[in-house]
């Protein structure tokens, strides 16, 4: 059975666990560097980015991490987990660094500001995928090798990727839609069987 991580050092992990279990994946909760071991792809949830990475320091994941997801583990981050991809943002704190993006903390204010809408993303197919954000980041510059997924109406960048890697702005694990944790299974597949894909995943063009 596929094995997803999902770092449960704060913020919402258990929501990303129970889309995983849904979808028939073994989720697994990575507290410590041991438990890295043995997974098939990660997912870094929202929360406070800040923390995370403080906490990815002291517990000596950091270096563990990013050597990972360069070898090609494919790694997601949603909301504060997009900033801990990131090469850029704007302050100094603890980041992977691992996909070429400039990022805007808390880009729509408060947690008063949280709000939801619908969002085209082509690579999910035809339906507009229903996008909470909350205390949300924006992405303010892509690099070239980096694909844009999603927008908001006026061209702001709410998700990317670049090959074993996906982030975005906005928690997919708070709707009842599966199809972005399908969409990054894929990627999970793929690595594991070299481009198949996966009988056990619902391909894109399935979904509904």
């Amino acid at each position: 059975m596929t094995r997803v991580g999902v770092l449960a050092l704060q913020g919402a992990f258990v929501e990303h666990e129970r889309v995983l279990e849904r979808l028939g994946v073994e989720a697994r909760e990575v507290r410590q560097r041991k438990h890295l071991e043995g997974i098939d792809g990660l997912i870094i949830p929202g929360g406070e980015s800040t923390t995370i990475g403080k906490l990815l320091d002291t517990l000596e994941m950091t270096e563990p991490l990013r050597a990972m997801a360069r070898d090609g583990l494919p790694v997601w981050g949603t909301c504060a987990g997009l900033i801990l991809l990131a090469s850029d943002v704007g302050r100094p704190q603890t980041t992977l660094g691992l996909l070429d993006i400039a990022v805007r903390r808390n880009a729509f204010g408060s947690q008063l500001d949280s709000f939801e809408t619908d969002l085209e993303v082509p690579a999910l197919g035809a339906e507009p995928f229903h996008a909470v954000f909350i205390r949300a980041p924006i992405i303010e510059r892509a690099g070239d090798d980096v694909t844009r997924l999603a927008t908001l109406p006026h061209g702001t960048i709410v998700a990317a990727e670049r090959g074993n890697l996906l982030a975005t702005a906005f928690h997919p694990e708070l709707t009842a839609d599966p199809r972005f944790h399908q969409y990054f299974l894929e990627k999970v597949a793929a690595r594991g069987n070299e481009g198949a894909a996966s009988p056990e995943l619902v391909a894109v063009g399935e979904r509904t």
